[in-house]
């Protein structure tokens, strides 16, 4: 298994006891933070649609594999009665997912489908695992937001209006909850090494005719670094945001870009 990055070994970092239940666990930055989290002693939870990946996590870390589609209220309803008969500690909200089209050719139902997922299913999972943290004084509630949630692009009206909607609905909850020992941020990447990312790639080669190295360069320059960020980065962010040295850090949107957003 992974090591943990090394400044994140310390006494305040160990998770040991706490559940942790990872979104889209089961690719990209949710499995790294998967590991992560596991690595730090935590009983990691993880949830999304592809029943394979989830699995081979979920071995990987000795965690949990539950399959949850939040497009399915339902169905992830019926996934969310099972996780708050034991509690969760740590909720990491990374399932998301985005669409590239210019405002007019953007329909309504791509619009409600990405809300669904990106914010109301978030709001869905927070409202169902609080109490347990709530009334044990101790919780930490991250969600992967975006860059996207600090500034606008182009092709993409949903998916920053989505993530600047849940950096909001984050500062508020942290704003409620100040006092209940629970702590609610957000960690706001900027282009990450991921299928997400790849797949922007392709997209820009195909429109443009650039090759793909050329395509995927468009995308690296955007930060002064000059590259993307790892999923290892992301997770570690989000690691250090659960330990107890991190309790005065609440309501904030964390950036991981290279500086390509400077608040």
């Amino acid at each position: 298994m992974r090591r943990p990055v090394e400044w994140a070994i310390s006494d305040n970092m160990s998770l040991d006891s706490k559940v942790a239940l990872v979104t889209g666990g089961g690719r990209g930055i949710g499995r790294s933070i998967a590991h992560e989290l596991a690595t730090l002693g935590a009983k990691v939870v993880v949830t999304g649609r592809s029943t394979s990946d989830l699995e081979e996590v979920a071995e990987q870390i000795g965690g949990v594999a539950i399959s949850m589609d939040l497009n399915d209220r339902a169905q992830s309803d019926q996934a969310l009665a099972q996780l708050q008969v034991g509690g969760v500690d740590i909720l990491v909200n990374n399932a998301g997912i985005a669409d590239a089209a210019p405002i007019k050719r953007t329909s309504l139902d791509t619009w409600d489908r990405i809300f669904e997922v990106n914010v109301t299913a978030v709001f869905r999972l927070c409202k169902a695992l609080l109490p347990h943290m709530t009334e044990q004084g101790w919780g930490r509630i991250i969600t992967i937001a975006s860059n996207a949630g600090l500034t606008g692009y182009g092709y993409s009206a949903p998916y920053c209006a989505s993530k600047h909607a849940v950096i909001g609905f984050t500062r508020a909850m942290a704003v409620d909850l100040g006092t209940t020992g629970v702590t609610i941020n957000a960690v706001c990447p900027g282009w990450v090494e991921t299928d997400m990312a790849l797949a922007a790639v392709e997209r820009i080669s195909q429109s443009t005719g650039r090759s793909t190295e050329k395509a995927r360069a468009t995308l690296e320059n955007m930060s002064p670094q000059r590259r993307m960020i790892s999923p290892e980065e992301v997770a570690s962010m989000t690691a250090m945001l659960c330990g107890d040295g991190a309790r005065g850090i609440n309501g904030q949107s964390l950036v991981i870009d290279g500086g390509q957003v400077l608040k």
